[in-house]
């Protein structure tokens, strides 16, 4: 015959022990479940960081290819065709190095700013076909200039487009 009184202690602290282990396992699931939501939290917000970095990035590079600022570049004594190759190198470069950033921008945006970087690209091959190939410098930035203003500014309705989709992403 079993003797039951033998396994009484171990019954009593088993009936102790339950409900702390059950007790246990509702807070450690509860822990998980909060630190789950929390990396949630943190991804959406390096998200929110990395498109809102995106935008910055990219109007800072259409501020840069504006020609206004381009014409400030390099050596006032380079010769013309010289200027067009530096600035058109120079503008592959950054676009390049920042073309990751289409990861975080609209398709219509990113095409914007392809566009823009294009259409900044041909107005120095055309302004520089326009004027006689032996023309300085400074004749060639200020028809470069002049050709700018008198076309539509692609690059401050790229910028602005950029701005207001920033605003629908806060």
């Amino acid at each position: 015959m079993i003797n039951f009184s033998e396994y009484l202690p171990y019954a009593f602290a088993l009936l102790i022990a339950i409900p702390f282990l059950v007790l246990l396992r509702q807070f450690v699931y509860t822990y998980i479940k909060l630190k789950n939501q929390e990396i949630k939290l943190l991804s959406v917000k390096s998200n929110s960081e990395n498109k809102t970095h995106s935008y910055e990035r990219m109007t800072l590079f259409l501020e840069r290819i504006k020609p206004s600022n381009l014409i400030l570049k390099f050596d006032k004594d380079l010769a013309a065709h010289e200027f067009v190759f530096l600035t058109e190198k120079t503008i592959n470069e950054e676009f390049d190095y920042n073309s990751s950033q289409q990861l975080y921008i609209t398709k219509n945006s990113w095409q914007n700013i392809v566009d823009s970087k294009n259409a900044i690209i041909d107005m120095l091959h055309k302004t520089y076909e326009s004027l006689n190939n032996n023309s300085d410098l400074d004749d060639f930035k200020t028809v470069f200039i002049m050709n700018y203003m008198n076309d539509t500014d692609f690059i401050g309705a790229t910028i602005e487009d950029l701005r207001r989709e920033i605003i629908l992403l806060a």
